[in-house]
């Protein structure tokens, strides 16, 4: 497959021995070849694929979601949650930032006053690893 052409695709992504995300049981995965809708390092390597094939892709932290950046940890008062959350370490949060964007967060780390948030993506640090079947490819549609 070459850059510009439409592609389906199905696949399950693996992190750490457990299935995140999988296309199993819906649609497959739609998508543009060559303009940046998926991740750099399985972008990279659909290339020359064709319908009917299957691969399996490891796909490292750069390529993926990027290292942890130990700058997007922060620290909010307990005060600044909203009143219905007890907080715990792992649990995801959604909220929106005082420049009116959106964010996600998971706690990190619980304290008596303060509660620190990481704001990295979710899979950021982690290698990923991709079994996908190429769907169909409709070349002239990009």
């Amino acid at each position: 497959m070459q850059d510009g052409v439409a592609v389906q695709l199905d696949y399950t992504l693996t992190v750490d021995g457990e299935v995140v995300d999988s296309s199993k049981g819906r649609s497959p995965l739609s998508y543009v070849q060559g303009r940046g809708q998926l991740i750099p390092g399985l972008e990279k390597q659909l290339v020359g694929l064709k319908a009917g094939d299957t691969r399996s892709i490891t796909v490292a932290p750069e390529e993926g979601y990027g290292p942890v950046d130990p700058k997007a940890f922060v620290e909010v008062s307990r005060a600044q949650l909203p009143p219905d959350i007890a907080p715990e370490v792992g649990q995801a949060l959604r909220g929106t930032g005082p420049d009116g964007q959106p964010f996600r967060a998971t706690i990190f780390k619980v304290g008596s006053e303060l509660v620190t948030l990481d704001l990295n993506h979710p899979l950021a640090g982690k290698t990923l690893f991709f079994d996908v079947t190429v769907v169909d490819v409709v070349p002239g549609t990009g």
